[in-house]
C-alpha cells in the first residue's frame, strides 16, 4: 500500500484527479472511451464483416480499419495509463482489472492474428477468401471484446479501496 500511496502523491496523479476543469480526469476518461470506440467499436465492425462475407471484396479499405484499431489501442494505452496513475489502489487491488487486462490482451492478439490470416502479405487481393481460421479469431474476438467492455465498466463499481492513503487511515 506505501507505494499506492506514494503514486497517488505525485504531482501528476493528484493533477489528473483533483483538476476542477475538464481537461483532467474527465478529458483523459473521455480520451479512453474514444480509444474504447476505435478497438472495440471497429474490431466488432471487422468481425462481423468477416463472419457475414466469404471474401474479401476491398481489402484495403478493411486493412486501413485495422491500421485505426492500433491508433485507438495507442490511444488506450495512454489514457489507461492516466487512469491508473490517478487511482492505482482502485485498480491494482481490484481482481476485474486483471481479468480486463488479460481480455485486452486476447483482444489484441485476436487482431494481431486476424491481420496476419487475411494480409499475409501485407496486403489482400480483392476477392481472397476468408478462411476459417479468421473466422475462429473473428467469433473469439467479439466474445473478447464484449467481455473487455462489460469488465472495464464494473471497475467503475467493484472496488474495495479508493485511494491507499484513506484505506490507511481507516479504523
Amino acid at each position: 500500500m506505501n507505494t499506492f500511496v506514494w503514486l497517488e502523491e505525485t504531482a501528476l496523479s493528484v493533477w489528473i484527479r483533483e483538476y476542477p476543469g475538464l481537461l483532467g480526469f474527465p478529458f483523459i476518461l473521455f480520451l479512453h472511451t474514444l480509444g474504447l470506440a476505435m478497438i472495440a467499436g471497429i474490431g466488432i465492425a471487422v468481425d462481423i464483416w468477416l463472419l457475414r462475407n466469404p471474401t474479401l471484396v476491398n481489402g484495403a479499405r478493411m486493412k486501413g480499419m485495422v491500421q485505426t484499431m492500433w491508433l485507438g489501442f495507442g490511444i488506450n494505452t495512454v489514457s489507461g495509463l492516466a487512469l491508473l496513475l490517478a487511482y492505482p489502489a482502485k485498480a491494482l487491488t481490484n481482481p476485474v482489472f486483471y481479468t480486463k487486462m488479460l481480455l485486452v490482451g486476447v483482444g489484441v492478439y485476436a487482431v494481431a492474428r486476424i491481420k496476419r490470416e487475411m494480409f499475409p502479405n501485407g496486403y489482400a487481393a480483392a476477392g481472397a477468401v476468408v478462411t476459417a481460421t479468421a473466422r475462429h479469431w473473428a467469433t473469439a474476438s467479439l466474445v473478447v471484446w464484449f467481455s473487455a467492455i462489460v469488465t472495464g465498466r464494473l471497475l467503475a463499481y467493484t472496488h474495495h479501496v479508493l485511494l491507499a492513503q484513506d484505506y490507511l487511515d481507516a479504523p
